[in-house]
């Protein structure tokens, strides 16, 4: 768990998770102050030149930072030693989403619509800020979303795990994982009202961009819990999660290094200032994202007014930096050459291709518990589909289930119990309700009989 050891002088605190890419740390920096580290898989590093792209992409993240841009967890070094890399950000790596999304699940708490809301909010204006300066995330999803200490929605791993895999990423691959996203928030957080409204904004990104369902979103907070301008719920819901014991991953040996083995994978003499400071809050308005509408304008107030007052006077002493147009102006220029090539790749979106379900053969006995398998085939793109479950003897089970780049099938899994003497037969039905070929839905059944 490397609990106590240090990196770079930031102490490892014990809680990890585990990413696509690696491993992350919770750590304290060498001041005390919250940070996290993510020790990258070897695997992944061992491919041809996936250091060199690996830096390429942070650097461009911390030249979007000092530029002004944010809504992104902010980079303070890549690191490495004894052949193991590791990035130090300046914020704490967790919560995710997903670690909300669990834990609400386990012990019966959760975030509300509203907090739903905010997220995506603040997602869409970090993709819409990136997007402007002609990058992409690729990577986005609830694992990637991490929660800042005032309620802020920020997004990790930006051009990672792409970057590794010299794979290439696109504005429109973003656009339809923040879907995904939505409709996750919507399923999980969310009923009635509310839940439609998501899936409005959800539907209104496919055929009219991030701009205009962050929009929908901001019009519509009305129909959200009170509160939502201000983040209470997600804070709350950050102060019960962390109050959970911390979870240790199962991670590879390591050697954590002393601080003179270890050496800066980035320049630092395109980084004279040192790291980025780390930003609070999550949306930007401002050069090459579409402009804020009056229902976003007043979002922001409140989201400002209510904000941690302690990160509020950290943001009023941060001196401010000059030359911001002429930095804009070189990350337009380095990054000219990857524009055209992550515009060449044609979009990919999750598709669900085949529903099969088998259950088992043999009569169940009394009191039994029947295992019902079902595998969902998808054509390997990463995204997030609807199911429902449906039981004859009435019992209908809906879910959403997350799908990895690179996955081809996914078990989904239902434990159906029948008590008590006499027959019965019973059938379930798996439907998939999205993603699926002309965008109907899909279904397979299976029956089993009971006996007692």
């Amino acid at each position: 768990m490397h609990d106590g050891g240090t990196v770079a002088g930031h102490r490892l605190t014990g809680r990890t998770r585990v990413s696509e890419v690696g491993t992350w740390h919770d750590a304290e920096g060498p001041g005390g102050e919250p940070s996290g580290l993510l020790r990258f898989n070897d695997h992944l590093l061992a491919a041809p030149g996936a250091r060199e792209r690996l830096v390429a992409a942070i650097s461009a993240d911390r030249r979007l930072a000092q530029s002004g841009q944010y809504g992104l967890l902010p980079v303070a070094d890549l690191v490495a030693a004894h052949g193991e890399v590791w990035l130090i950000v300046g914020r704490r790596a967790v919560p995710t989403v997903a670690d909300l999304l669990t834990g609400g699940t386990q012990l019966g708490w959760g975030p509300d619509a509203g907090s739903a809301a905010t997220i995506l909010i603040e997602t869409a204006q970090t993709l819409l800020g990136l997007h402007a300066a002609g990058l992409a995330h690729g990577a986005v999803h609830p694992g990637t979303v991490v929660i800042g200490e005032d309620g802020s929605a920020l997004l990790a791993e930006r051009g990672l795990l792409e970057a590794l895999r010299s794979e290439p990423v696109s504005p429109e691959r973003d656009i339809a994982a923040w879907q995904g996203l939505a409709r996750t928030l919507s399923a999980s957080w969310a009923t009635g009202q509310p839940a439609q409204l998501l899936d409005q904004a959800a539907a209104v990104a496919a055929s009219h961009g991030l701009a205009a369902a962050r929009d929908v979103l901001t019009n519509g907070r009305d129909l959200l819990p009170a509160g939502f301008t201000t983040r209470e719920s997600l804070v709350r819901t950050l102060h019960a999660w962390s109050a959970l014991p911390p979870v240790a991953a199962a991670l590879p040996p390591a050697r954590l290094p002393e601080s003179g083995e270890l050496r800066t994978l980035l320049d630092p003499a395109r980084h004279p200032g040192g790291p980025p400071p780390a930003e609070s809050g999550g949306m930007r308005f401002g050069p090459g994202v579409p402009a804020d509408t009056s229902a976003a304008q007043i979002w922001r107030q409140g989201a400002t007014q209510h904000a941690d007052p302690a990160v509020k006077s950290r943001r009023r002493a941060r001196p401010k930096r000059r030359g911001a147009l002429l930095s804009s102006l070189v990350v337009c220029l380095l990054i000219a050459g990857f524009v055209l090539y992550m515009r060449m790749a044609p979009p990919a979106e999750m598709s669900v291709t085949k529903v099969s379900v088998s259950a088992p053969k043999k009569t169940q006995g009394c009191d039994a518990k029947t295992k019902i398998m079902a595998v969902v085939t998808t054509n390997g793109e990463s995204g997030t589909f609807k199911y429902e479950w449906e039981q004859s003897d009435g019992r209908v089970t809906e879910g959403t289930q997350r799908v990895e780049s690179g996955t081809t099938s996914v078990d989904l899994p239902l434990i159906w119990q029948v008590s008590g003497p006499g027959r019965f037969k019973g059938t379930a039905t798996l439907r998939v309700l999205d993603h699926t070929p002309e965008g109907k839905p899909i279904a397979a059944k299976a029956s089993f009989s009971y006996k007692c």
